[in-house]
């Protein structure tokens, strides 16, 4: 008798998508912003205008190649040939191993309210952060069903609290908070730039309902009302928080503090709010882990399926799941989670991650040339089809070198060279492959 998997709806794909966008970095993202002043609010504004921009993209791709597990790989290899998928597989999965081990970090952190030893005692952090890591790299071995229900939960946690202090939040603006509105010492395209390069990462994540496409049920469909629908929700969450936090503190206090949203509602409800907060940073992080350590298994599969990667990545348990594959990023998640605890270490995990955060722009820039690539080969189309087509791709291309640019010179350069690395791990499984 064949065992049948059951596989993610609209609201598990949403969330998927959702959670992982919203991570704990959303929750120190005012006070990011408060030293450039009102005008990161335009910020928002044209990185969410990027977000949709990619979001439609995702969505055309999704129906293009329904079924398809790996996402931007699979599309940027359909479309561009072996080493362009795997340069952008690369490039993904070390920004999800480093991304996975700072989430964890930042769910310590937050823990840290409710116990205190975990900010002072290390070996008891990582003991906590290797459980973290571990007991949901169990439960995404358990199928994607099981992980999807998980996200769903914890997204529908973590978004309430934000929500909550963006809407009562507009009812304790003080509007000269929002002045003057250019802080940042610079000219306005120069604050706009920075601005819309630091909140787009608030947005990475919009790709992930893509990559496990296989166990999405109906993905010529579910997938981009999914990514459309998530990134819409994350758009309203992001700027009515942002307009509300900035509105309630001024700039000097915000800039300063490391717990925007806990000062924002100990404003609104007193000083018990600071827990539940703390809560909901909790929960955030913990919703992004399992999110992503999804994620960390499924594209592996996917190389390894198409014998650019070792085969025992693609081998799959009962449940349908890689779980091997799983495990073995998840060793790698640990170690660097550690390394992050190793005082002469710390500064550089803070640098690799920063790197890794650019290479995952890599991924949108082929996934937007795959797009174009797919669309202009179809046959019969008609003008309007491909004049918007090609419009989309070039507002989305141009917005992407764009953030480039605006990360800097030399984490563009550092950026370059580690996607680089990955040409002898290609060269390797060529060799393998033949």
């Amino acid at each position: 008798m064949q065992t049948t998997v059951k596989k993610l709806g609209l609201w598990t794909s949403t969330s998927l998508v959702l959670g992982n966008m919203i991570g704990a970095g959303v929750f120190m993202m005012p006070s990011t912003l408060a030293s450039f002043g009102g005008i990161s609010i335009i910020g928002w504004v044209a990185s969410s205008i990027g977000a949709f921009l990619l979001a439609k993209i995702f969505a055309h791709l999704s129906k293009m190649m329904p079924g398809t597990d790996g996402g931007p790989y699979a599309y940027s290899k359909s479309a561009m040939g072996d080493f362009a998928g795997f340069l952008v597989a690369w490039g993904y999965l070390i920004s999800v191993w480093c991304t996975n081990a700072a989430i964890t970090v930042s769910f310590i952190s937050a823990l840290s309210t409710f116990i205190p030893a975990l900010a002072t005692n290390s070996l008891l952090a990582v003991f906590t952060g290797l459980a973290t890591i571990w007991i949901l790299t169990w439960i995404n071995t358990l199928g994607v069903l099981t992980s999807g229900k998980l996200q769903l939960i914890t997204t529908i946690l973590k978004v309430v609290p934000i929500f909550l202090v963006g809407i009562v939040g507009l009812f304790f603006i003080n509007w000269d908070n929002f002045l003057p509105f250019n802080a940042s010492g610079t000219t306005t395209l120069s604050a706009i730039t920075a601005t819309t390069t630091l909140t787009f990462f608030a947005f990475l994540g919009i790709e992930c309902a893509t990559i496990p496409s296989g166990s999405v049920d109906h993905p010529e469909k579910t997938i981009a009302r999914a990514t459309l629908l998530g990134t819409l929700i994350a758009t309203i969450v992001y700027i009515l928080s942002t307009v509300s936090i900035m509105g309630m503190i001024p700039a000097a206090q915000l800039k300063t503090t490391v717990t925007p949203f806990a000062d924002a509602a100990t404003i609104i409800w007193g000083a018990g709010a600071k827990y539940w907060v703390s809560a909901g940073v909790a929960i955030a992080a913990f919703g992004a882990l399992n999110g992503y350590i999804l994620i960390q298994g499924q594209l592996p599969a996917a190389i390894a399926a198409d014998q650019l990667f070792p085969a025992v990545f693609a081998k799959k348990n009962s449940k349908g799941v890689p779980a091997i594959g799983v495990a073995i990023s998840s060793v790698l998640v640990s170690l660097f989670m550690i390394m992050n605890y190793t005082k002469g270490l710390v500064d550089q995990f803070k640098f690799l991650i920063l790197l890794t955060t650019l290479t995952v722009l890599i991924p949108y820039l082929f996934s937007t040339a795959a797009y174009i690539i797919f669309r202009l080969k179809q046959a019969n189309l008609t003008k309007w089809i491909k004049y918007s087509a090609i419009t989309l791709a070039s507002l989305a291309f141009l917005f992407f070198m764009w953030m480039i640019i605006g990360s800097g010179q030399e984490i563009v350069y550092w950026g370059f060279v580690l996607c680089m690395s990955s040409i002898p791990v290609y060269v390797w499984g060529v060799t393998k492959k033949k």
